[in-house]
């Protein structure tokens, strides 16, 4: 791949700078290319940009706003190619799935382009004295400090939920994952006004930063629940508007009569889909005891048959490596907790050294599954966000969604049953802003998508969370 340079855009125009980092891509453990760190200077002329565009881009049309995500659209298509292999190469992930990620947020910035699918006016009390409407007014300059993940989707969700509704935005990419949005936002140059859309690098002095500043309006964070929890307290010294989406140990519960042979494949899908690296993947599975052993050897054979090691990211491939040194380490101490206790791993549990006398390279676990641990055990109580799966029984209905109604399993959550009627019952019950019944869990951009509890505040996607996007003004004519 040819050599690339990066830069942060201010104001549309490339800016360096002397401190640089390089990341590791996870796959060899070599070294990327230098990224510039943003300075406080750097933010402060983003902001200010940001400001002077705001006066102007506010007063936009909706139409207009709408016609130029089009464009947002277009430009990722034309440049999907290179953005697919910056991602490929920053995050671990196939080819396969770094398009998905540029193709996800072409097709956000197509939905969002679409009118009934953006905030208009309405009428919220006509009487025989009074008509009053509802108007939306945007908010003014959003950061958004995005997680490593899936870079594109996740940072794009936050700035076209921005561009829709009348703000300006500050992207903040992860720092284990800068480049794909740094080149994706250098490549849209010329689209919009200048500062309008902005992109600077950086660590968490930079989010401080963010979160401080009173030119900012709003931060849209995605991330842990200690950082979360971090940002709203900061936020709140200027009254900011804030979401957050935060940790998401999603339980999956499976009922006596689902559907086994589809119920395996949708939760292994579900579970180990990019090694586990879903803010909504299925992290904690409870199946009947009836069906319990039956299940554990089917989803045993799924997962060996269809998620393994495929080194060359050219190769279609679900499953890749843990994205980071930082998680790697993380997910690679629950295994070694689960096997320190005793617990009965059945699929893998192997974890791939560097250096070791193989020569290997990279951030590899195997797709791990442990049969009953404990309940209060540090794989069934904390989100691990990596390729290692818990698999329980239960045989009370209201014991299993007690269990599964942990305060950190608020974002999303699955049941499987033939029996509509009970798998209804069962979601209305889990507490947990989005229920998928008969499937793995996958946010909508149509829904909106939030956390209960701990895990998050606030929510993004669907009309419901471009209203944290603006104030709701009240028109109220008298007749």
């Amino acid at each position: 791949m040819e050599e690339l340079k990066f830069h942060n855009i201010i104001n549309d125009t490339l800016r360096s700078s002397p401190t640089t980092h390089t990341v590791t891509d996870p796959r060899t453990e070599s070294p990327l290319w230098p990224c510039p760190i943003a300075s406080a200077q750097d933010f402060e002329d983003a902001v200010t940009a940001a400001q002077t565009a705001f006066k102007t881009w506010k007063l936009t049309s909706l139409s207009e706003r709408q016609t130029l995500l089009t464009k947002l659209a277009s430009n990722l298509e034309d440049h999907l190619p290179l953005l697919s292999q910056i991602l490929a190469r920053e995050s671990g992930k196939s080819l396969l799935l770094s398009e998905l990620d540029v193709r996800g947020a072409i097709a956000q910035c197509q939905h969002y382009a679409q009118p009934e699918n953006a905030l208009s006016d309405y009428v919220q009390h006509e009487d025989s004295s009074w008509k009053i409407i509802a108007t939306h007014v945007p908010l003014g300059v959003v950061a958004a400090i995005c997680p490593w993940n899936f870079p594109l989707i996740l940072s794009n969700i936050k700035v076209v939920s921005s561009l829709v509704t009348g703000n300006c935005v500050i992207v903040k990419p992860s720092p284990f994952t800068p480049y794909a949005v740094l080149k994706w936002i250098e490549l849209a140059r010329g689209i919009l006004p200048p500062g309008v859309l902005q992109v600077l690098n950086g660590g968490a002095d930079l989010g401080q930063m963010m979160t401080l500043h009173p030119g900012i309006a709003k931060v849209s964070f995605t991330g842990t629940i200690a950082v979360g929890k971090a940002v709203m307290a900061a936020c709140a010294k200027t009254l900011k508007k804030v979401t957050l989406e935060l940790a998401g140990n999603d339980a999956c519960i499976v009922c006596a009569d689902a559907d086994l042979p589809k119920a395996v494949k949708s939760v292994a899908s579900g579970a180990f889909f990019n090694a586990g690296q879903v803010c909504v993947a299925t992290k904690r599975v409870y199946v009947h005891e009836s069906v319990y052993e039956e299940f554990i050897t089917k989803l045993v054979e799924e997962v060996k048959g269809s998620y393994t090691v495929v080194e060359d990211a050219s190769v279609p491939s679900v499953f890749g490596p843990v994205s980071n040194k930082v998680q790697f380490d993380t997910v690679k101490r629950i295994v070694e907790d689960c096997k320190g206790r005793g617990y009965e791993i059945v699929a893998g549990g192997e974890v791939r050294e560097s250096g070791n006398a193989e020569g290997q390279k990279g951030f590899w676990l195997e797709p791990t599954i442990v049969k009953g641990p404990p309940e209060d055990s540090v794989l069934v109580k904390e989100e691990q966000f990596g390729p290692i799966l818990p698999v329980l029984s239960w045989s009370d209905e209201d014991d299993a969604i007690d269990r599964s109604n942990l305060a950190n399993a608020g974002l999303g959550a699955s049941v499987y049953s033939s029996d509509l009627a009970q798998a209804e019952r069962i979601a209305r019950r889990l507490e947990a802003g989005g229920v998928w019944i008969n499937q793995f869990e996958r946010p909508h951009m149509g829904a909106y998508f939030s956390g209960f509890k701990d895990s998050g505040f606030g929510g993004e996607m669907g009309k419901q969370g471009l209203l944290s996007y603006s104030y709701t003004q009240s028109i109220h004519f008298a007749k």
